[in-house]
């Protein structure tokens, strides 16, 4: 069956998305946000990732606990160790400063001055409101201004900025203006196709629907460049 899509253009506004008068469990099921940024506390980096990973460790035991299962069982017993540090130095590791890619910027030596895509950037990341994965593709491209980035770190940089909890739409922008800012232009296109397990594994269990985010920075919001980028993402690859 074809996956049902559902189109969002996010909209920018004093770097919020526009507001949305919803209760908390509207904005869990609409999966809405009001800002760009990652709400962190003032004290999120207080904290050192062994003692993050010993704290977590304990309430997760406890949310096991009362779930009612037996944690003295040889299959549990580890279970809120691993959960610990898979959170904090795999899927979350985004949240870390420390662990934003280093990037390094070459003369555009050979003139190049089309856009280049980098399509079908494989991710994960898990949805803020539900703590389930996100899953799916991404495609990034660019005009160069005088610099080219080593594509390696295109890829990089999606999974810098997918590895904490998130909202499609937040993770579009945040992927597009890291890239604004580090290549200095404005030239920046992204389209984000995933999945959402909040989606079809709970709720309205609909494993067929898929959702697409895009933004267009600079050159790309004038229409041909934009249905060229288009063509090159529906373009199919073989080797």
């Amino acid at each position: 069956m074809k996956q049902k899509e559902t189109m969002l253009n996010t909209l920018l506004k004093d770097k919020k998305v526009l507001p949305m008068n919803l209760n908390t469990d509207e904005v869990g099921e609409d999966h809405a946000s009001a800002n760009i940024e990652t709400p962190l506390k003032k004290d999120a980096f207080d904290l050192s990732d062994t003692e993050k990973i010993k704290k977590i460790e304990f309430h997760f035991a406890e949310i096991m606990d009362t779930l009612g299962m037996d944690l003295k069982d040889d299959s549990l017993k580890g279970t809120p160790n691993r959960v610990a540090k898979m959170y904090v130095q795999e899927i979350f590791s985004g949240l870390k400063p420390d662990n934003k890619p280093k990037i390094t910027l070459f003369e555009n030596k050979y003139q190049y001055n089309q856009m280049l895509v980098e399509k079908d950037i494989s991710f994960y990341s898990n949805c803020e409101h539900h703590f389930v994965p996100i899953f799916g593709k991404a495609h990034v491209a660019y005009i160069s201004n005088g610099t080219v980035i080593g594509l390696s770190k295109l890829n990089r940089v999606v999974q810098y900025y997918a590895k904490r909890p998130q909202v499609q739409e937040r993770l579009t922008i945040q992927i597009a203006k890291e890239l604004q800012k580090v290549l200095k232009t404005n030239d920046v296109a992204i389209i984000i196709d995933a999945k959402h397990l909040c989606v079809s594994s709970r709720g309205v269990q609909d494993g067929d629907a898929a959702t697409v985010t895009s933004f267009y920075g600079g050159k790309f919001e004038n229409e041909i460049t934009k249905q060229e980028f288009l063509k090159y993402i529906e373009m199919k690859t073989q080797y």
